[in-house]
């Protein structure tokens, strides 16, 4: 996975962390967790704040 692959990254996140409120996660923690995602394979640096906004509101679909 890349950074760009909001919706696969989402769906991701939603599987490894069933119980979390995808709106209360903090840009920080969100960038920690796609880097520690399975299968993620992409520079670390290259995410940004618009980034990190697409996928949590990818996850937020996925959770609802």
């Amino acid at each position: 996975m890349k950074w760009v692959d909001t919706y696969e990254i989402a769906a991701a996140l939603a599987d490894a962390h069933p119980d979390v409120d995808p709106a209360t996660v903090r840009f920080t923690q969100l960038r920690e967790w796609v880097i520690a995602l399975p299968g993620f394979d992409d520079d670390a640096a290259r995410s940004g704040e618009k980034i990190l906004e697409a996928i949590q509101m990818a996850w937020i679909d996925e959770a609802a």
